[in-house]
């Protein structure tokens, strides 16, 4: 098929898919086109390379390193020129946000110490861009969680960009291969690896687990409901979109995403279809307990490298545990690290560059990538925002919330994900859904207005009272 048509095909493809999951009872305003937009970019490519794919100039104008440390203008200006629209949207929700804000101290104290390391940064401008960055994903993530219906923008943020971004992966992949496909020489011979709308074939893996977990959840919740509602567009929409995130994971043979789909979607079947599982806190921490044990003993047990050997994977998880000791080497300070998300660059980066041919910005592993860059203190921080976000998760159960099984799979696929790739980091796909749903929103009584459209918001007809449930559930739809 020649690829203009089949362009074409995709492009009516999407819009057929949009049309299917179309749900005119839901409610969002026009400000979470700007989550979607944040998103979509950190799920696939920076605007400078977007606007390189279609004839527009790009980023191989710069020295890779070069590009590197002091990012595209361009990129710069359009996502400090969203976190300013967020923040103005904010503003005008301020009841709401300093609700919200207060009940996640963790969160705040965690980013206000990756503030405070700009001071032993050894870059410290570039260490200023990237934490005002890092806070344009705080930013989203409370656009999202302050709508008037926080569910049915959840599932629209999810939908909107996954329905784009993996569609348009397949034909990169079929049609346009100089988009959609990476070439390397490896032992002599030249390899192909498949990177659709993103840069590397490991953050495809990323993207179509995170879209393809919330597709299968919704794609539950649906099922379930079957019989009393009239829902069989949505059912065929998100049953077409898990064929295409089926069809992903085996072209693109990301071993992690793969591992971590695995577990997060039998999490979710098992407290979707067998509710009894959720109202039980002790069968759920079993669960959970299991879950991480398996991947961790696999990974670093006494006998890990057999394991690995024996289904087919590189016992050093693909060079991975010679980054992590030559990363090691170069720690610094121990207790304080680097300073935010300083760690890859300067004579760091060039050592490293001499050693390996490809470039290497991460250690991946998210605990040690934080612990380079923040040290111990950073290390605790982050500990106290994995035990808070839990218990979040956890009261969501008890409150019966709809989105309890989907926070619970991305939680623990987060926790799995990071322990061979570096996610906790700057607008990572992983970080973001991770602060999305493991911070706790305050429960308010409100009513919705016909007036919350782009940045407004309604009033809040009685004293809100802090509880740790999510908001989501407060709204969710009949069961």
């Amino acid at each position: 098929m020649p690829r203009q048509i089949a362009a074409l095909a995709f492009l009516l493809g999407i819009w057929g898919l949009f049309a299917l999951a179309r749900d005119r009872k839901a409610r969002t305003s026009g400000a979470l086109w700007l989550p979607v937009i944040w998103l979509a970019l950190a799920a696939s490519r920076s605007v400078t390379e977007w606007m390189a794919i279609f004839g527009f100039g790009g980023a191989a104008f710069i020295r890779a390193g070069q590009y590197y440390a002091e990012g595209s203008p361009l990129d710069r200006n359009v996502y400090l020129a969203l976190t300013v629209f967020a923040l103005i949207v904010l503003f005008r929700r301020h009841e709401r946000i300093g609700m919200l804000l207060r009940s996640n101290a963790p969160i705040l104290l965690y980013f206000a110490y990756c503030a405070v390391s700009i001071a032993w940064s050894d870059y410290p401008d570039v260490t200023f861009k990237r934490w005002v960055k890092a806070i344009g994903d705080l930013v989203m993530v409370l656009i999202v969680l302050t709508e008037v219906d926080p569910l049915a923008a959840i599932k629209r943020l999810f939908t909107r960009v996954g329905f784009v971004l993996l569609p348009i992966s397949i034909l990169f992949m079929k049609y346009y291969p100089e988009w959609g496909r990476d070439y390397h020489r490896q032992i002599g011979l030249w390899t192909t690896s498949y990177t659709g709308v993103t840069a590397n074939k490991n953050l495809l893996g990323t993207i179509t687990l995170i879209f393809g977990l919330a597709s299968w959840w919704h794609f539950l919740q649906l099922w379930q409901r079957r019989k009393r509602e009239r829902n069989s567009k949505l059912l065929m929409a998100h049953g077409i979109f898990l064929a295409m995130v089926a069809w992903l994971f085996w072209m693109v043979n990301s071993a992690t995403a793969m591992s971590c789909f695995i577990i997060g979607a039998g999490l979710i079947a098992a407290t979707s279809l067998y509710k009894r599982i959720g109202r039980k806190p002790a069968v759920v921490h079993i669960l959970v307990l299991v879950v991480l044990l398996i991947p961790l003993y696999a990974l670093f047990g006494p006998s890990a490298g057999d394991l690995l050997g024996a289904v087919g994977r590189d016992p050093t998880l693909t060079g991975r545990t010679d980054i992590w000791k030559l990363a090691l080497s170069m720690r610094g300070y121990a207790l304080l690290g680097r300073g935010f998300e300083s760690f890859w660059l300067g004579w760091r980066l060039l050592k490293v560059q001499d050693i390996y041919a490809f470039q290497l910005q991460e250690a991946h592993n998210g605990y040690l990538e934080v612990y380079l860059n923040l040290g111990w203190i950073g290390v605790s921080l982050l500990a106290g925002l994995l035990v808070t976000g839990y218990r979040n998760v956890m009261t969501a159960f008890r409150s019966n919330s709809e989105t309890a099984s989907l926070r619970l799979a991305f939680f623990v696929v987060a926790l799995v994900y990071n322990l061979t790739e570096a996610a906790f980091k700057t607008q990572n796909p992983v970080w973001i859904v991770f602060l999305l749903v493991t911070m706790t929103v305050p429960s308010m009584s409100t009513r919705p207005s016909p007036a919350s459209q782009l940045g407004t918001h309604d009033r809040a007809e009685s004293k809100p009272q802090v509880a740790d449930v999510f908001v989501a559930g407060l709204r969710q739809e009949a069961v």
